[in-house]
């Protein structure tokens, strides 16, 4: 980070990111759960602010692979550097059982980057969907991948253990990757949302977006149709939010009202969309919106 970077004044939070955390045995029980499994997830490695309101209704987003990614994302708050060792082959399997002790109908597996394994972990995501399947027939389960280097083989492991959705989130609008996300590159990770069409196209594909980074509204209308270009299914708009001071300074906040605009610009883009909000019943929703392109399945 530059030193005008890190010394830039930060902004103060606006009231409508303010509110009151939830209590309650839920959160410790997860918690509890979690540990014991020696489980990760990233909820608590990513210090992500919905965290309480998550696990106080029995949800998590788990992490594979370790708590170590091999990139360095200067949004993110995952530990980076050299992982210790090959990938924990019993992991699946606690995943799986704390699916089933959480009694989760819908689950989403994610990982930190694994640029030192010759697949990216892409084996150790197939068989931790298969291993929930085995044990809980019924859940619906999303993964949400890195780029695996582009490699299209690793990714035609994950999508051969069909996963219900297929997540790679592009983050940012292209301008800013050397910025955010150094180790990336926009356009393979769009290639990838193309390939999963490609490969399947009755899997629906799901990116995301961080505003609040220095991205104008002119890169953001040309990332949705680059998205919606590789025929992307589902998308996610959400306001970054600084997890410590080493990280990117958020450069604004981004009102509700302009979420709701930019809710408005996605269904024009989209030309037959549905929509629906991330997190209905929580707060949070009003700045998290969702866009559904092709009509699929509910529980996304």
């Amino acid at each position: 980070m530059n030193h005008n970077q890190k010394h830039k004044r930060r902004i103060a939070k606006p009231p409508w990111l303010k509110r009151r955390l939830p209590t309650g045995p839920t959160y410790e029980e997860v918690r509890t759960l979690l540990s014991k499994s020696r489980l990760h997830t990233v909820c608590q490695e990513a210090r992500c602010p919905n965290l309480w309101e998550c696990f106080s209704r029995q949800t998590a987003t788990f992490l594979i692979l370790g708590p170590c990614c091999t990139r360095n994302c200067r949004f993110c708050n995952v530990t980076h550097g050299r992982p210790s060792g090959p990938p924990d082959s019993g992991e699946p399997s606690r995943v799986a059982q704390a699916v089933k002790n959480l009694g989760l109908s819908y689950v989403v597996i994610t990982s930190v980057t694994r640029d030192d394994l010759p697949d990216g972990g892409a084996g150790l995501f197939a068989k931790t969907i298969k291993k929930i399947r085995a044990k809980m027939p019924g859940t619906l389960v999303e993964v949400l991948i890195p780029d695996f280097q582009g490699n299209e083989d690793a990714l035609r492991t994950v999508l051969e253990a069909r996963p219900h959705a297929l997540n790679h989130n592009l983050e940012t609008v292209s301008r800013l990757y050397p910025l955010v996300r150094p180790k990336a590159d926009y356009r393979r990770s769009l290639e990838l949302l193309s390939r999963v069409k490609q490969s399947d196209s009755f899997i629906p594909t799901k990116s995301g977006l961080m505003l609040g980074l220095g991205e104008s509204a002119e890169e953001v209308e040309n990332t949705l149709q680059d998205l919606l270009d590789v025929k992307c299914s589902i998308l996610t708009l959400g306001q970054y939010l600084q997890p410590t001071s080493e990280h990117l300074n958020v450069e604004r906040f981004i009102s509700p009202e302009e979420f709701d605009d930019w809710k408005k610009a996605a269904l024009m883009t989209g030309k037959r969309p549905l929509l629906k909000w991330g997190f209905p019943k929580l707060p949070v929703g009003r700045w998290c919106a969702v866009l559904i392109v092709p009509k699929i399945s509910t529980g996304v």
